[in-house]
Formats: structure tokens, C-alpha cells, sequence
């Protein structure tokens, strides 16, 4: 059973490797920390309809080992274009206020480079 995961993680892995990013495909990182974990992700996942409208492709969440209100998510996104309109919309600042996040979130937007 450990061997079968170890191959499909490891199939997964060169399956993605081996697919060229498409152009202007963009990972938006948002790292901050909440006053209650489970009180933020509730509002996260409702927030997904208007995430997906405004253009995020998939996302996922991360909590630090050491304290579990320390959070990083993912948003990956077409362009950066609508990676910044979705970091600077209203829609998004309501849903960080109503979810408790604290001060300013750092957020930083890459892309995938080139080999």
C-alpha cells in the first residue's frame, strides 16, 4: 500500500512537471494570521462562489505546524490581471474583515518559470 502511494505521488509529480505552465498562469500567495481557524474557514468556503466568478482556477490552504491560525493559501488564476483585480476588490476585503483575518495579509503573485 506504501509502495502504490509512493508511485502515484511520484507519477503525479513528473505528470506535472512534464506539462508546460500555459501562458500567464498566475499563483497569488496570501499569508496571514486569523483570530479562530475554524471560524475563517467557514467563511472561506462560503466565499468560494464569488472566488470561482472572479476568476480562481484552484486554491488551497496551509497551516503553520506551530500554530494553526498562521495561514498561506493559494489562488491560481489566468492572468494576472484578474489575480490583481480579485487582491484589490471589495468583495474580498468584506470576506477578510467578516473572517476574522488580522492586520494586513502579505500577498505575493508568481508564475511558474521557465526551465
Amino acid at each position: 500500500m506504501r509502495s502504490l502511494l509512493l508511485v502515484s505521488v511520484l507519477a503525479l509529480g513528473l505528470v506535472a512537471a512534464a506539462r508546460p505552465a500555459a501562458a500567464g498562469d498566475v499563483r497569488m500567495y496570501v499569508h496571514h494570521e486569523v483570530a479562530d481557524y475554524t471560524a475563517w474557514r467557514k467563511v472561506y468556503n462560503d466565499f468560494d462562489p464569488t472566488r470561482r466568478k472572479m476568476g480562481v482556477t484552484a486554491q488551497a490552504v496551509y497551516q503553520s505546524i506551530d500554530n494553526p491560525n498562521d495561514v498561506t493559501v493559494t489562488h491560481d488564476f489566468r492572468s494576472a490581471e484578474k489575480a490583481k483585480a480579485f487582491a484589490a476588490s471589495a468583495e474580498l476585503k468584506a470576506a477578510m474583515e467578516k473572517a476574522g483575518v488580522k492586520g494586513a495579509p502579505q500577498v505575493w503573485l508568481t508564475t511558474r518559470a521557465a526551465k
